[in-house]
């Protein structure tokens, strides 16, 4: 049989667990019509790159198919119908991937790097604390008029002698 690879992006108001039974729904599907569902991998919540249906998130799901075209065909039809489906692309492969694929990958690199942003913005927030309590405190602004005013008398006084 031909493999396939198929993404779809649902609607990002439904929840993670209904994302799930969809998948299912989807993944019974292929099954009825003599398929197979290798790998299935739920990417989780992710940004749009434009708005599509007036949603600016969805939740990616990537199956690998092992499956007759029939199947694949029914697949994208139940797709089609479904309103939670907001996009999808299936392509035929010559050979499927047995390792996590480059999006859950680059997720755990991503993470690596936020954690890293974070210890950096929390050492920088702490220097400038330091740095800070070192500086003499500016005067307020009408301490600063007082004495502004004061210094005007005082010249103004020292004038008319």
């Amino acid at each position: 049989m031909p493999l396939y690879e198929t993404v779809f992006i649902a609607r990002q108001d439904i929840s993670g667990p209904q994302v799930d039974a969809l998948a299912d729904q989807l993944t019974a599907i292929v099954a009825e019509q003599g398929g197979e569902v290798k790998k299935r991998e739920n990417w989780g919540l992710r940004n749009l790159a434009f708005r599509i249906k007036k949603n600016r998130k969805g939740h990616y799901v990537l199956f690998n198919l092992d499956a007759p075209p029939a199947a694949v065909a029914e697949m994208e039809r139940n797709m089609r119908l479904n309103e939670d489906v907001l996009r999808y692309l299936t392509i035929r492969v010559e050979a499927l991937d047995e390792g996590p694929s480059v999006m859950l990958q680059s997720r755990g690199r991503s993470d690596d790097r936020d954690r890293d942003r974070d210890r950096d913005r929390d050492r920088d927030r702490d220097r400038d604390r330091e740095r800070d309590r070192d500086r003499p405190r500016d005067r307020g602004y009408r301490e600063m008029e007082t004495a502004t005013a004061t210094a005007t008398a005082t010249t103004a006084e020292g004038v008319e002698q």
